[in-house]
């Protein structure tokens, strides 16, 4: 499995998933033209894409979605209330998709489990390669963290985790209250303390690679992040990579299935 982030932050996220020969996109918070751009700079072909896969509504994900699927002819698949909240997506005929049953597509499987976010019916996702069973987790715009979010992201191999603010930035920063609030709030984003937390209860040694994404320009910095979540790690047996994505910038990693050792409790 090989992964491409073609850049996250408030101002777009989109991300390219490869088994073998098959292509997913996860979100196009791009305009169309700027996504192809960044496809065609890391060398993806956009006709090579088969499936474009939506997190939620938010601009930040959907923004290039209809133009480039229709132009592009590739599948969407986004939950009945992405679907609702985005009625020009209608056009490119998108396929629910549901917690309840597992997306089987050529060569992966895409599970989604609903997280606390203001949109009306957001995700994440989990996505394993059939041929291998690598798995990577895609978790980001998260208010807080739940237990059956916890432990959908166990047993990882990579993880792309929300980090979007520091706690006292985003307290002393320059916006509003209410956007403040809303940030904050339970149906928010994860703070750098939050997304170090979580990374820290479902860190092992099989998991390869960490990265930090969805950071706000205004209320994080990527060293801040950084120092956050790596502290946090060190506590654990993690001894991967940990990464910030950028708005502007590409980061690819690949992702192996590492061997797991079971541990027996015997008395």
């Amino acid at each position: 499995m090989k992964v491409t982030v073609l850049g996250s932050g408030s101002k777009g996220n989109a991300l390219v998933v490869e088994c073998e020969e098959d292509r997913i996109l996860v979100d196009a918070g791009f305009p169309a033209r700027t996504l192809v751009a960044r496809l065609r700079a890391a060398r993806i072909a956009p006709e090579s894409i088969s499936a474009l896969i939506l997190t939620h509504e938010h601009t930040d994900h959907v923004a290039g979605a209809r133009v480039a699927a229709k132009r592009f002819g590739w599948t969407v698949y986004a939950t009945a209330g992405t679907i609702e909240e985005v009625p020009r997506l209608k056009e490119v005929s998108p396929i629910p998709i549901t917690p309840r049953e597992s997306l089987a597509l050529d060569t992966m499987r895409v599970s989604c489990l609903r997280i606390p976010h203001d949109g009306l019916d957001p995700v994440a996702l989990t996505i394993e390669s059939r041929a291998t069973g690598a798995r990577l987790g895609v978790a980001y715009d998260i208010g807080h963290v739940t237990p059956s979010l916890e432990q959908s992201l166990r047993d990882l191999d990579a993880l792309v985790l929300e980090s979007n603010h520091d706690v006292d930035m985003l307290r002393y920063g320059p916006y509003p209250p209410s956007l403040k609030r809303r940030i904050a709030g339970g149906r928010g984003h994860l703070s750098n303390e939050a997304a170090a937390r979580l990374a820290a209860a479902i860190a092992h040694r099989g998991l390869r690679h960490v990265v930090l994404a969805h950071l706000s320009e205004q209320n994080n910095a990527p060293e801040v992040a950084r120092r956050t979540v790596g502290v946090a790690l060190r506590r654990t047996p993690y001894d991967g990579t940990l990464t910030v994505a950028s708005q502007d910038g590409v980061v690819r990693f690949g992702v192996t299935r590492s061997p797991r050792v079971e541990q027996i409790d015997l008395f």
